[in-house]
């Protein structure tokens, strides 16, 4: 991270600065709460708002995204396959509708968030405990009056950045978790995990701190444990089903492994949204499958893709994403 005036600012406008100062660019801090930044070089400007929010994209192009519905309608029309599922308003209007589910793992979401804000994946059972349907139904309420439940996607899930016509990165995104070690509880490893310090909060470190709240005790709940439960030694215990690392998932860079043609694909879904800059989830059950109906899905765009997580994985290469960024505004 840099040093300061920049210090405090997120993560991945650290980095974009930062290369824009190793270029000659300069660079001036508009509004810190907003990440709002301004580059300056030979007389051309360029506005950049949260790291990838630049004038290489349309305005329309990040209201799509926002709209999870109209971003699974459009990518279906371009043939990419993306999870079926239904939009509700209420809770009574969903326990009246989620019969057409019969029990299958699904995924309750608000309509228009990211980061992974008011999402939450019911399997093993919690799909059908009528409390925790309920709970992840209101959860996702509280972040918007609309919301999404999906049939779960099985397999691992991966984030695509596209920067332009290319796929720059992926990571493979783990849930958060931790290893037992015969003694501690979840609880003391959590805290011990969280002393790291790549985590943090607020996007100004690599990692997120895992969190404690209803969705990951309803969560272990499921699995019959409980935050004084003690693991195991080497013992995995997840702490959510969705994996997005502000929500304290860890990264595994995966690059170099990825067959190109799942990078196209997520190449594909940025076209088709009009997005030059975007995050692709992708949830792929085996990488060294040909991509089919039964093997992959994307359960989400991204229009403000994290730039910092590709740079900092817990695990992999430093992908330099930012400079891929300034590439593409010119510089």
């Amino acid at each position: 991270m840099l040093s300061d005036p920049y210090a405090g600012l997120e993560l991945s406008t650290q980095i974009l600065i930062r290369e824009a100062l190793n270029r000659g660019i300069e660079a001036e801090v508009l509004d810190r709460e907003d990440q709002f930044i301004r580059l300056k070089k030979d007389g051309r400007i360029e506005y950049v708002k949260q790291a990838t929010r630049t004038s290489a994209d349309t305005y329309i192009s990040p209201l799509i995204m926002e709209n999870k519905e109209v971003t699974k309608l459009i990518l279906r029309e371009h043939g990419i396959r993306v999870p079926e599922g239904i939009t509700v308003r209420s809770l009574t209007e969903a326990e009246s509708k989620a019969e057409r589910f019969h029990g299958e793992p699904i995924v309750v979401k608000p309509k228009s968030t990211n980061f992974g804000k008011g999402v939450s994946v019911l399997t093993n059972g919690q799909q059908t405990d009528a409390d925790s349907f309920a709970n992840a139904v209101q959860y996702a309420l509280n972040y918007d009056e609309t919301v999404m439940i999906e049939k779960f996607l099985p397999g691992r899930e991966y984030r695509f950045l596209i920067i332009g016509d290319e796929t720059a990165a992926v990571l493979y995104r783990v849930p958060a978790n931790v290893r037992g070690d015969g003694v501690r509880t979840i609880e003391q490893l959590v805290q011990q995990k969280n002393k790291d310090p790549l985590r943090g909060e607020g996007y100004v470190t690599p990692l997120e701190r895992i969190k404690l709240g209803q969705v990951e005790r309803d969560y272990l709940k499921s699995q019959g444990k409980h935050v004084l439960s003690v693991p195991e030694k080497d013992e995995i215990v997840y702490l959510r089903e969705n994996s997005n690392i502000s929500t304290g998932g860890d990264s595994i860079d995966c690059t170099d492994i990825m067959p190109e043609a799942y990078k196209e694909i997520a190449v594909r879904a940025a076209k088709a949204v009009g997005a030059v800059i975007c995050g692709a989830d992708m949830i792929i059950w085996d990488i060294q499958a040909a991509p089919g109906p039964d093997n992959y899905g994307i359960i989400e765009l991204n229009f403000n893709p994290a730039l910092h997580i590709h740079n900092f994985p817990y695990q992999g290469t430093n992908r330099r994403v930012e400079t891929k960024v300034l590439d593409l505004l010119g510089y």
